[in-house]
């Protein structure tokens, strides 16, 4: 009987997790809160007076240096932006996991609540991802229950792998208190004109930590004006639990810092909150891996704050679990 693995992530490691087990005949399930596979591989969509505005709100790039990550970036049709050694997927960055995810059975918008059982035989308890948010009690409604699974990878952010995890490998949650992350507030917004701004922004010192003009990237409606405005982590642990609505103007008027001259009102601005963002303190290792609970942990978080660090732990979590 082909071996059962389930693994908690759709993201990069997720992914690229599964890719591995599949080609070495075991059968993988993806769980992930997310609506689709990406992680902060995503894409938000909008549709203002007729006009259809998208957005790259997570990662804005990806770049590979290793082999392995390119091949993927090859598979999943990502382009060049903004220049050679940069790429994003095309029509939006959520295209490469769509791409890449294809064909690997998964249950979207379900948030793991609990891992039980015994290895080997592992069950998964599952909430719509509506009623049950991380770090919050789990609803009082009855989760579905899946499995069992041979084994379990979890390659959620690290202060979630740890709750998870923690009441069956108490020394795996202990090493990943030790990981930090910083937050990141992002706004959307597109305006009726161009600005007069360069398409990309990476000031030093600044409120931002990075702008673009995210319809200038291939395959995006190029009119559209569509800009993203990450603010840099002091900025975003300062405002962190600030409503959104307090956060927007905020930034846009931090972007019109930089453009010597006040910006036209947005046609459309809306805030998005990652509080797991930018890596500060990884792990140190490609991952984890305990082989008598037949459990591993994998993500960027392992190794570095880069899109290619996920891929390359998750990767890993799957060479040790087939070892």
């Amino acid at each position: 009987m082909t071996r059962s693995i389930a693994i908690i992530g759709a993201g990069l490691a997720g992914i690229a997790a599964a890719r591995a087990l599949i080609a070495a005949g075991l059968a993988p399930h993806l769980f992930d809160k997310g609506r689709a596979p990406g992680g902060r591989l995503a894409t938000r969509r909008a549709e203002v007076d007729g006009a259809k505005l998208q957005w790259d709100h997570g990662a804005q790039y990806l770049r590979a240096r290793g082999p392995g990550f390119a091949q993927a970036l090859d598979d999943a049709g990502a382009a060049p932006w903004p220049d050679a050694e940069r790429r994003v997927g095309v029509p939006g960055m959520s295209a490469v996991p769509r791409a890449l995810a294809k064909g690997i059975p998964g249950s979207f918008g379900r948030h793991v609540g609990v891992i039980s059982g015994e290895p080997g035989a592992w069950f998964l308890d599952h909430w719509d991802a509506a009623e049950a948010k991380p770090g919050a009690p789990l609803p009082a409604s009855a989760p579905t229950r899946a499995g069992p699974f041979d084994a379990v990878l979890v390659t959620a952010p690290a202060p979630q792998a740890a709750e998870l995890v923690g009441p069956i490998w108490p020394e795996a949650a202990t090493r990943l208190d030790t990981i930090r992350y910083a937050p990141c507030w992002t706004v959307l917004a597109s305006f009726a004109e161009q600005l007069p701004l360069p398409d990309t922004l990476r000031p030093k010192g600044d409120t931002i930590g990075w702008a673009a003009r995210d319809s200038s990237k291939p395959g995006r409606e190029a009119g559209a004006e569509c800009w993203v405005i990450q603010a840099g982590p002091a900025f975003s642990r300062q405002h962190l639990e600030q409503p959104a609505a307090a956060v927007i103007p905020l930034l846009l008027a931090a972007l019109a810092s930089h453009s010597g001259a006040p910006l036209p009102a947005p046609r459309y601005a809306q805030a998005h909150r990652w509080r797991y963002s930018l890596l500060e303190q990884g792990l140190g290792a490609p991952c984890l891996w305990n082989p008598a609970l037949r459990l591993g942990l994998a993500g960027d978080w392992c190794l570095e704050g880069r899109a290619e660090a996920a891929w390359d732990s998750g990767t890993a979590a799957a060479a040790a679990l087939l070892a």
